[in-house]
């Protein structure tokens, strides 16, 4: 097996794992892998903006009771406080590098989000606020010689021996190298790919979090699912996010009758949190005998939404859906883990020298429920902490050599489409927006049915995949039957 070595190694290249690379390669030589193209991560799809308190009408105590508030009570504090206090130093850092938020005149537009108790939304070219920090980010990334980005090496497994670890098992063209590294970051993303209806990119696998359970981290929070109220539904469509922004501009849910009915269902209407709106939407589509509700902005002026929706506007028009004019058809799709490896504030996990950053990360800022734009800012400030304390916590690999020992099969999953359909099928309409202890059961019934899949290591991505893909589905299963209560996206209605 070809073994490599390195200072750090980073997997995941959105906006956590590069912002703990700026932060290791001030201390040694990073690797950064990736198992599509650099830019290809959650990060680039995000449009809604990234919250942080830096307007006038706005305060840091502010931003952390809306957060606690959205959580249902389960946010942990001092990862809350974490958040919001260094939020604006990381947001200045960006602009300092760069990044071009939107602005009238010369000062910043903060615009308002569902949950939000004040217009604290940064966005960038309307609604491409993810793609504009990745942007900056790959700059910035190039920019130093410390840091070598591997694209198409897919992570396959941690290398953990007596207790710590040393780095990773990755594929790449089809040869299986060891990388060790003085300290390694997980940074892969979530798990949207568990769900056959998901906002998330393709590469949105669960792979982190299958990798460290079975390296044995701790897990937290797995039942923790937030599904998106508003994905376009339209035939031939992608599963398009359509931003929770437009709601906070003044955009209106109807049914299918186009009559509003979120008054009906919370006193805050459209800006409910995003567990309360995808939960009143399924009900309403249930009342009504629908696939899908619209989404109404057509009462705004049509230059206005063009340029403050841009992306939205033109892919919608793909579809033949002028926005300007027409409703958008939406209903919901798996969109955020909020639970992952569990973590400290400093990104530290239960395994010595493994550490967690971004959406694969349980850090407990979010609770049950994630308050609207506030994933980007945790990728940047808990990235941050985490490369931080990587390099204080460095193991030195000079003397140690860890053994090697990592299998893989030249066998291959039989009728692998048919098993990735089954899962993702089978958690969309059992371990979805609404649950009970029989679907919960039913679920996992049968995926100990596909547990072979589990067993082995395979010399494709696309495998690989589904195994993790199955191991983080039975994790968010085992997790929501343990869990029997219903509270933030965790609704249960035994």
């Amino acid at each position: 097996m070809i073994a490599e070595r390195v200072d750090f190694l980073v997997i995941g290249s959105g906006v956590a794992g590069l912002r703990a690379a700026f932060e290791a390669a001030e201390a040694g030589s990073v690797y950064v892998i990736t198992k599509d193209t650099l830019k290809e991560s959650s990060t680039e799809y995000a449009q809604g903006g990234v919250a942080v308190a830096l307007c006038d009408e706005d305060t840091i105590g502010i931003h952390f009771e809306d957060t606690i508030k959205a959580g249902d009570g389960l946010c942990i504090d001092e990862a809350v406080h974490t958040l919001v206090n260094e939020g604006p130093e990381r947001i200045m850092e960006l602009i300092s590098w760069g990044a071009e938020f939107d602005k009238s005149d010369s000062r910043l537009i903060f615009t308002l989000e569902a949950a939000h108790s004040r217009r604290r939304i940064l966005h960038a070219h309307g609604d491409s606020t993810g793609r504009e920090i990745e942007r900056v980010l790959i700059k910035k990334a190039m920019s130093m010689p410390q840091i070598k980005k591997y694209s198409f090496a897919y992570f396959l497994d941690l290398i953990v021996f007596d207790g710590q670890c040393y780095g990773a098992y990755m594929l790449r063209d089809g040869q299986v190298t060891a990388v060790l590294a003085g300290a390694t970051i997980l940074a892969t993303g979530g798990a949207g790919q568990v769900y056959s209806r998901t906002t998330n990119p393709q590469v949105a696998t669960g792979d982190g979090m299958a990798a460290a359970y079975r390296a044995g981290a701790e897990m937290s929070d797995m039942e923790f699912v937030q599904f998106h109220p508003t994905s376009l539904y339209a035939s031939g469509a992608p599963q398009f996010l359509i931003s929770e922004a437009l709601r906070g501009e003044g955009a209106v849910i109807r049914n299918i009758h186009k009559e509003k009915f979120m008054g009906l269902y919370h006193i805050d209407a459209e800006l409910a949190t995003r567990d309360v709106v995808a939960r009143a939407i399924v009900s309403e589509m249930t009342r009504t005998g629908s696939h899908y509700v619209y989404l109404d902005i057509t009462h705004l002026d049509k230059e206005y939404i063009k340029n403050r929706f841009p992306r939205i506007y033109k892919t919608c028009l793909k579809y033949d859906i002028d926005i300007t004019t027409e409703l958008i058809p939406v209903s919901p799709a798996a969109h955020y883990m909020m639970g992952g490896v569990m973590t400290d504030i400093d990104g530290r996990t239960n395994i010595k020298g493994l550490y967690a950053a971004g959406e694969v990360a349980c850090t407990g800022v979010h609770g049950a429920n994630r308050l609207a734009s506030n994933s980007l800012l945790e990728g940047l400030v808990f990235g941050a902490r985490a490369g931080s304390t990587a390099v204080k916590e460095q193991a030195d690999l000079k003397d140690i050599n860890p053994e090697l020992a990592l299998t893989v099969t030249q066998d291959h999953i039989e009728n692998p489409d048919e098993i990735r359909s089954t899962i993702r099928r089978v958690m969309w309409e059992k371990v979805g927006i609404i649950r009970s202890a029989a679907s919960l059961h039913e679920a996992l019934d049968v995926f100990t049915t596909l547990s072979h899949v589990t067993a082995h290591t395979y010399l494709t991505r696309y495998e690989n995949e589904i195994k993790n893909i199955l191991q983080t589905a039975q994790l968010i299963v085992q997790s929501a039957i343990e869990r029997k209560d219903s509270i933030g996206a965790h609704y249960r209605s035994d």
